[in-house]
């Protein structure tokens, strides 16, 4: 379950396991000195991280969802507290992801044109294989590390807050979401693996002409070595 402690007067933090942080009712002073504090015990920190804010609001009158752009609450429990970070920090990794790969679509574009060109090259090797481990290494994270469309082991301890939970990850469409990347990364593995075995099958081909002109090469050797010097 998500990690969350005190911060400052009034607020407090959850910290997930694969470095997102959710933070509510923080003062700006607070929020910039937490996450300096904070800064020193992360590695690999993005120099651009994904944020996203939204208002909660203690409302009792009313179902626990979202409304206007606002979440409702019934009470600023624990447990809500982390049901409502688990979502928001979903969103906030397939944003980053989202980002990502619409930049390696740009770049593996080109690379798919290449096939109906002859000048092909060992770099362009090299980049599709880094496309391709850059697309193995989300799908990790995003099934391994974050399980994105996996349900928080929270709620079997508390599973009268599911519903909550299933209106905050409808708002926020993260499974659709889920589904829309997952599209993309196989689209984007298929086409960076099918250019690669293009290549990989002209290398080869290259290779047998060589073969084939060193067999000639010596098979003329030793003709004339027959006729001129028989």
């Amino acid at each position: 379950m998500p990690v969350i402690v005190k911060v400052g007067e009034h607020g407090c933090a959850v910290l997930l396991n694969y470095g997102a942080v959710v933070l509510f009712n923080l003062e700006p002073v607070e929020k910039v000195a937490f996450l300096t504090k904070l800064s020193s015990q992360v590695s690999g920190s993005f120099a651009n991280p994904e944020t996203e804010e939204v208002e909660i609001h203690l409302n009792v009158a009313e179902s626990e969802r979202v409304k206007e752009g606002k979440i409702l609450l019934h009470e600023f429990s624990v447990e809500r507290l982390q049901i409502v970070a688990d979502i928001l920090a979903k969103s906030v990794v397939l944003s980053h992801y989202e980002t990502s790969l619409a930049a390696v679509f740009d770049q593996i574009e080109p690379f798919a044109a290449s096939l109906q060109r002859e000048d092909r090259s060992r770099r362009q090797s090299r980049e599709l294989l880094r496309q391709l481990g850059t697309t193995l290494l989300v799908q990790h994270k995003i099934v391994g590390q974050v399980e994105i469309i996996d349900k928080p082991e929270l709620l079997w301890e508390t599973p009268q807050l599911e519903n909550l939970y299933l209106r905050l990850e409808d708002e926020y469409e993260i499974r659709e979401r889920h589904h829309a990347l997952e599209r993309k990364l196989e689209l984007i593995s298929q086409t960076a693996q099918t250019v690669l075995e293009f290549m990989q099958h002209s290398s080869s081909q290259r290779v047998e002409w060589y073969v084939v002109i060193l067999i000639v090469v010596e098979i003329l050797l030793s003709l004339y070595d027959i006729i001129f010097k028989g």
